[in-house]
């Protein structure tokens, strides 16, 4: 679940939401605010609180992902979130309007042109065609015909489904129908989905095709989505992200980094502890700073004092803007200095593993199969931002990448000679 910077100001805004289902509704607010369970409450007043006192932003072109067990409340909190289930208390803003407090015309134009919802159940019309269903929302909107094809053929080749816009619906699986229902969503091009457990219904490879499709489509369109999942791999997997549920009460609000690192109860320590974190946490949760390197430009005979004084066997070498060229040994190192090399163009090794700080961990495991040496870490030009050992990949995977980072860079030059 990776962090972007570039995340702006919130477009939806939930303060203070609590849902109630019966009659009893003030009498099980206060019961509730009083410190009683959501269980007692029901058995002592036959009123069910769903929601309690939720609170979040969801900021534009972010996934955010809601969490928690069957009956924790998600799926009720996600429809509040355009109208399909008004709060008992509290507001959810989008912008600036307050969808709970919202007139029907309105409320339905938002739903049309600014909210898109997709379910489990994927709710496709048997009696239309793949291309039809795509863009039902769009003939609604009364888009011209033409112009409704062209958006609903882009939005199927977006999900990877070239060649079928007019098949029948039966004619499809499961995978390709769930397919065709983000693609209707993505046609009617809502600024923001709504996703309510799209891919739990769907076998586990299909699942993670499905995953993947995802967060290769998100990547490229980045629009504002808020998913509902009850696998929690799943949640911190594609959200930036996550608010973790239980009984209708928001426990843990977070990235993937705060929710498995720092728990905030007992049932949210119960609920990581068997998650893949190969997957979840990032390269950088395993980098370590560079602290000696070579310019090109530099003369070999300084390179070679200074892995000499750092007891370093090789250095990473790179150019004036700071970009990876590769390394060097230091007997290729040498050999330069007795040929009375000016400096180091042209000399070094590109044959390094690199990796960007914000892939899963899982990504760099690979890169160690017969090399002794770290990876690289660099960002999108190329630029070095840091390095993985074998001993820092280990330590953030068993949880204990703060301890040695409070060891400090001197623990690690032996790791750095072994470049």
């Amino acid at each position: 679940m990776e962090q972007k910077s570039r995340l702006a100001e919130p477009i939806i805004r939930v303060t203070n939401v609590s849902k109630v289902f019966g009659r009893q509704k003030e009498q099980a607010l206060e019961l509730r605010r009083s410190g009683q369970g959501k269980y007692m409450v029901e058995q002592e007043t036959k009123t069910t609180v769903a929601i309690f006192d939720a609170n979040f932003e969801v900021k534009k072109g972010e996934t955010f992902v809601l969490i928690g067990l069957s009956g924790s409340g998600k799926s009720t909190l996600l429809r509040c979130l355009n109208g399909l289930v008004e709060p008992t208390e509290g507001m959810v803003f989008l912008e600036n309007d307050d969808i709970a407090h919202m007139a029907s015309r309105q409320l339905q134009q938002v739903r049309r042109n600014k909210i898109g919802m997709v379910f489990q159940n994927v709710g496709l019309l048997p009696n239309r065609n793949v291309i039809d269903n795509v863009t039902f929302g769009l003939e609604i909107q009364g888009v011209p015909a033409n112009i409704r094809e062209k958006k609903g053929k882009d939005a199927l080749e977006l999900v990877g489904l070239n060649g079928q816009a007019y098949k029948r619906i039966y004619e499809l699986s499961g995978g390709m129908q769930q397919r065709v229902g983000l693609a209707r969503a993505l046609a009617s091009n809502q600024e923001i989905l709504l996703m309510d457990e799209p891919f739990s219904a769907l076998d586990p490879l299909i699942r993670r095709d499905m995953q993947k499709l995802f967060l290769d489509i998100q990547g490229e369109i980045q629009k504002t989505v808020i998913f509902v999942t009850h696998d929690l791999d799943e949640a911190l997997t594609l959200g930036h992200r996550a608010a973790v549920m239980r009984d209708g009460e928001i426990v843990q609000l977070g990235t993937a980094e705060d929710i498995l690192s720092q728990p905030a109860t007992d049932y949210v320590k119960q609920l990581v502890q068997d998650v893949d974190y190969s997957k979840i946490r990032l390269a950088k949760s395993a980098m370590i700073p560079v602290e000696i390197f070579a310019y090109e430009n530099e003369s070999p005979q300084v390179v070679l004092r200074r892995m000499k004084t750092n007891e370093l066997s090789s250095v990473f070498v790179l150019d004036k803007q700071h970009h990876l060229l590769g390394f060097l040994d230091i007997h290729k190192v040498a050999e330069l200095v007795d040929f009375h090399k000016q400096n180091l163009i042209g000399k070094v090794d590109g044959q390094i593993q690199c990796v960007h700080p914000d892939v899963p961990l899982r990504e760099t495991l690979p890169l160690f199969i017969n090399n002794d040496f770290p990876v690289a870490v660099v960002d999108h030009q190329n630029r070095l931002e840091g390095m993985i050992t074998q001993n820092t990949l280990i330590a953030s995977l068993t949880e204990q990448i703060k301890a040695a980072e409070e060891k400090g860079f001197e623990s690690y030059q032996m790791e750095v000679g072994q470049i």
